[in-house]
């Protein structure tokens, strides 16, 4: 008896174990992720004010069609959003590969110089803004200075939407390519040094071996990073609403010139109290992200590098 009921427990212990050990990731996504989620699907088909809950009205889509087919604000806040993913992602990767090529070779000090690229990352992100908004001031701005200094003329970075977008995509940039970096320099040690003496005994260049060798077998960090920096891109909040502080912080500028999606969206719920709407515009961006993450990361698969 005692030895059938060990081998049943050994049975149990094999084939339920795993699902015991992955359920607290699952119970804790149910409850901080999954209900969030779906509450706010719940939520995005009601009239519903944030200081005044009680009073919500079921209005089924209606928010989703006032947001697609007569809110401007809405579409204009989606294409600040998707400028600032190109001016963001693709620098991001471009100059992550090369701050990952230097740190790979034989440098003194290597390891203080791969800690510093990961610095402005752990800094505070509005630290790291409000510095940025000092750096792209229009009146006493450094990046002003040195401009005037080289007759090119003071910029109001703040009133154009290309110069502020330029703004907001150094923030993003300058945080978030040391991450990227320290990714690539990582899969970069894992390539057998064979291959390049192999290469150099062909005659290739450094050049050469960097985009025929390097870049192809990095191939999935890339398209990690573009995953990765494409999601983080479309839910863009703190640079934009803290570039232009004030009362006026959640419209992105006096002409709307640099509100995102999730600045739009913060402003709907937050400012507004419109919390069904806001809810529409999450729900929406969601989709958005998913689609266009999807459509990044399939791109990057089909990137020829030969």
């Amino acid at each position: 008896m005692k030895t059938d009921w060990r081998e049943r427990r050994h049975r149990w212990d094999i084939r339920y174990a795993p699902y015991a050990y992955i359920a607290p990731y699952f119970l804790l996504f149910a409850v901080f992720g999954l209900f969030p989620l779906l509450y706010t699907g719940w939520v995005s088909m009601q009239d519903r004010n944030l200081l005044d809950g009680d009073a919500a009205t079921f209005i089924g889509v209606d928010n989703y069609v006032q947001l697609l087919t007569a809110d401007p604000y809405f579409w204009n806040a989606m294409g600040n959003t998707l400028s600032l993913w190109l001016l963001t992602t693709v620098p991001q990767i471009l100059f992550a590969l090369g701050i990952a090529q230097l740190l790979n070779r034989r440098l003194r000090g290597r390891t203080f110089f791969r800690m510093g690229v990961l610095l402005p990352n752990i800094t505070s992100v509005a630290a790291v803004t409000i510095i940025f908004a000092q750096l792209f001031g229009r009146d006493f701005g450094l990046i002003n200075w040195v401009l005037d200094l080289f007759g090119a003329g003071r910029i109001d970075w703040q009133a154009g939407t290309g110069s502020s977008h330029t703004a907001i995509a150094a923030m993003v940039v300058w945080r978030w390519t040391g991450y990227h970096a320290l990714i690539f320099l990582a899969s970069m040690q894992a390539i057998p040094t064979s291959v390049y003496e192999a290469a150099r005994l062909d005659g290739a260049s450094a050049w050469q071996q960097f985009w025929r060798i390097t870049v192809p077998m990095l191939r999935p960090q890339i398209i990690f990073s573009t995953v990765i920096a494409t999601a983080g891109n479309m839910r863009l909040l703190a640079e934009p609403l803290l570039f232009n502080p004030g009362a006026a912080a959640a419209t992105g500028g006096s002409d709307r010139q640099f509100q995102t999606a999730a600045l739009y969206l913060y402003e709907q719920g937050f400012a507004k109290f419109d919390f069904g709407y806001a809810s529409a515009i999450a729900w929406l961006l969601l989709i958005a992200t998913v689609a266009i993450t999807g459509l990044s990361y399939l791109a990057a698969r089909r990137i020829r590098t030969d």
